[in-house]
């Protein structure tokens, strides 16, 4: 940090198992990878080329090595993923993973139908390739999960060697974890914290206010996804109770 302040509370470095931050690229320019590295890397956890944009990427091997080169790992979408099966090329999918050296896959079904035996399947026979990170979760705003069902998809798909489970959200957050307004249902999100273990779960959180609440009810070192490049930084600052919205509740001895 440039300059000392008391009372901050104590954030997890890198590599870190929480207070974990993954950044969603959606077609940033070299340059701009760059200029994400230099300016918040530190602050990156884990960067995931949005949906199935890696697909349209220009100079996609370029942008990879920039990450790589900063110590930060990469994965594409789950759209991707999801692209892939319901073409029946999954072993193609497992290709290019491997074609570019990625080390992370996520796997997801919030586009498609997928029996969940079989989504675990995937899962375990990746988990022996790669990390994987697995979505839980509709982008279908009119299909509602119930807790128990979160609770259950989360633990087999951690029981079948995901390494973290993910929150789904979208890019808008606006689906899953949340209401069409954006707004957090909360209630579900507290029942699926009495069951999965906090460290296990990426929350997608694209909106301020949606950051500002997983942060106050999780503490700091909560796990947020979906974040836009240019809000890394700005995360940063709530979870340290340097911005506004944050600013009391770390002075109360909050951590």
């Amino acid at each position: 940090m440039n300059y000392n302040l008391n009372d901050i509370p104590e954030r997890t470095v890198k590599p870190r198992e929480t207070g974990f931050t993954m950044v969603m690229d959606k077609g940033l320019s070299l340059r701009s990878a760059e200029d994400l590295v230099e300016t918040c890397g530190d602050y990156v956890d884990i960067i995931k080329l949005g949906w199935a944009t890696s697909f349209v990427t220009a100079k996609l091997e370029e942008k990879l090595k920039i990450y790589k080169d900063a110590g930060i790992p990469v994965y594409f979408g789950g759209t991707l993923f999801e692209a892939f099966i319901v073409r029946d090329q999954f072993d193609d999918y497992r290709r290019t993973i491997d074609k570019f050296g990625l080390e992370h896959a996520e796997v997801s079904d919030g586009s498609i139908e997928l029996d969940h035996d079989k989504k675990c399947e995937y899962v375990n026979i990746l988990s022996k390739q790669v990390t994987v990170l697995s979505e839980v979760g509709s982008k279908d705003a009119e299909k509602i999960i119930p807790p128990y069902q979160w609770i259950q998809l989360m633990q087999k798909e951690l029981d079948a060697g995901a390494w973290k489970v993910i929150g789904e959200a979208r890019e808008s957050g606006n689906v899953g974890l949340f209401r069409s307004s954006g707004e957090v249902r909360s209630g579900l999100v507290q029942e699926i914290l009495t069951k999965i273990p906090m460290e296990k779960i990426i929350w997608e959180a694209p909106q301020k206010a949606q950051q500002v609440w997983f942060i106050k009810l999780c503490g700091t070192n909560v796990n947020l996804g979906n974040i836009a490049p240019n809000e890394v930084i700005p995360l940063e600052t709530i979870r340290l109770g340097l911005r506004g919205d944050t600013f009391s509740h770390f002075l109360n001895g909050n951590k």
